[in-house]
């Protein structure tokens, strides 16, 4: 009879011949000698098994024997249902096959299926394959290419995991900036309202809720991080299980800084338009700025924003990138087209510049840009004070001059 590959070489110029008759042209590949065919199926790092009429493995290459484990030797002359979960599995497989796909019946095209390796593992695959069929149409075999689908899948979960992280990132960075601009906003209440004794306390109160909000601000950073390719490692959660190391959960928290105490009281006066589709952060914000003293004018998208730009004159506009009617750029494309001498800043909750809004923006003439949110409200401050009334700003340090 020859050998085994021999004889799949045999199955497909019986493939050629009976294609042949209904007037079909196929490549020249089914003209090479059997040699390049047996070195491309030996070489695959897929899996290749061929089984005859009778369902017996009579083919079973290298790619399959890294993948299942088991060798040539062990598993040629074996049933195919070997390396299949169930009979039936194996049943469903041969009909998907016999029935084809696309009109063309004797063959399938990237077919799930599953197979079991020797270790008793469960390995999803995609099969491509086809029946073998003789000159007069009887069924001689099959052939089947198995992918497998393993490593695909987990790049995929990781890609989908990845989005997540972004999204969720997205998620968490809005409803805590609101908990820090409140607390700033608290903290300050305090500090009016009650006897030193008592605000010695609260305040200590305030400054652990701070810690922990700056763990949880140091999480979603990383988080963003491995979304975006960053190494990590993993450690030990429950037995058998493991989680990603999101690193230390220590933040240092740092007294107030010398520009807050500078800038206090520096906005009074300003009117300020912020712009966002989160509810929650206007108001936060506008509390925040309310308390330095601002007026403070809220909208909720960009079409809202241009409507009190319309009605009345303010001083500087702080304001989302990502929003549904307009986003950043538009709108920052409409205030300099319309209101020239209205600075504008533009504020993000996403890790990345995901239309490259900010990119573009800055190439139009955009100066200030806060990216991650929660914004640090000194820092927000700072920007305002430094476009709208420069000369209050705290200025940056000289850079050293050494001295020899």
């Amino acid at each position: 009879m020859g050998s085994p590959l021999g004889y799949c070489f045999g199955f497909f110029r019986g493939v050629q011949s009976l294609r042949k008759r209904g007037k079909r042209k196929y490549f020249a590949m089914f003209q090479l000698p059997p040699v390049y065919f047996e070195h491309l199926l030996a070489s695959s790092l897929d899996i290749v098994i061929a089984v005859d009429n009778e369902g017996q493995i009579i083919f079973y290459n290298d790619g399959a024997y890294r993948t299942l484990g088991y060798t040539p030797g062990e598993i040629r002359g074996t049933q195919v249902t070997t390396v299949y979960p169930s009979i039936e599995e194996a049943r469903r497989v041969m009909k998907a096959m016999r029935a084809g796909e696309s009109g063309e019946t004797g063959q399938v095209k990237n077919f799930e299926t599953e197979l079991v390796a020797k270790n008793g593992e469960h390995i999803p695959v995609a099969i491509s394959g086809s029946v073998i069929y003789d000159e007069i149409g009887h069924e001689l075999g099959s052939i089947g290419f198995l992918k497998d689908l393993r490593e695909i899948r987990r790049r995929d979960q990781l890609a989908t995991l990845g989005e997540l992280a972004v999204g969720l990132a997205h998620r968490i960075n809005n409803p805590l900036e609101v908990i820090f601009n409140n607390l700033e906003v608290l903290s300050k209440h305090l500090a009016q309202v009650l006897p030193d004794e008592e605000h010695v306390v609260e305040e200590e109160r305030v400054e652990s809720i701070h810690r922990e909000l700056q763990k949880i601000r140091a999480i979603v950073n990383r988080i963003d991080d491995l979304a975006h390719g960053s190494r990590y490692t993993t450690t030990e959660y429950l037995h058998g299980s493991r989680m990603a190391d999101l690193g230390r959960d220590d933040v240092i928290s740092s007294p107030v800084s010398e520009e807050a105490k500078l800038t206090s009281r520096a906005l009074a006066g300003l009117i300020i338009l912020v712009v966002d589709d989160d509810l929650g952060v206007c108001y936060s914000l506008r509390d925040l700025l309310r308390e330095e003293g601002c007026e403070v004018e809220i909208a909720t998208n960009g079409l809202e924003a241009l409507k009190v730009l319309a009605r009345r004159k303010v001083d500087i506009v702080v304001s989302d990138v990502v929003m549904p009617d307009l986003d950043g750029y538009d709108l920052y494309m409409e205030i300099r087209e319309r209101y020239r001498q209205t600075p504008v800043i533009l504020m993000t909750a996403y890790f990345y510049d995901k239309d490259h809004v900010i990119k573009r923006s800055r190439l139009e003439g955009l100066q200030e840009v806060i990216f991650k949110k929660p914004v640090d409200p000194t820092k927000l401050k700072n920007i305002i004070l430094q476009r709208c009334r420069p000369e209050l700003a705290p200025q940056p340090p000289l850079p050293s001059q050494d001295t020899k």
